[in-house]
């Protein structure tokens, strides 16, 4: 879960991230979209500004705010994020 700043107090984003594929999605408030971005999300990770602003958390932590954050999205299930992984890594070639 990604906050506004380092207090965590204000969920701000969500991204999904399978470290040892290097495969990452996020939810892109802009286009509205679980959008398939790993760079995006490990710059954000490699940031030191960033250190205190996101924490690791179970699918059902994100299942219980993901609503809030989206507008109303669901979190895409397990098969469809590894479909998303998939695709997107693929399109990377």
């Amino acid at each position: 879960m990604i906050y506004r700043t380092d207090d965590q107090e204000r969920l701000v984003g969500i991204f999904v991230m399978d470290a040892g594929l290097g495969q990452a999605i996020l939810w892109d408030h802009r286009a509205r979209v679980w959008a398939y971005d790993p760079d995006l999300v490990v710059r954000f990770l490699d940031d030191y500004r960033n250190v205190g602003r996101y924490k690791s958390v179970s699918r059902a932590a994100v299942e219980a705010v993901v609503e809030a954050v989206t507008g109303g999205e669901k979190l895409p299930d397990e098969s469809s994020i590894r479909a998303m992984f998939r695709v997107g890594s693929n399109s990377d070639r």
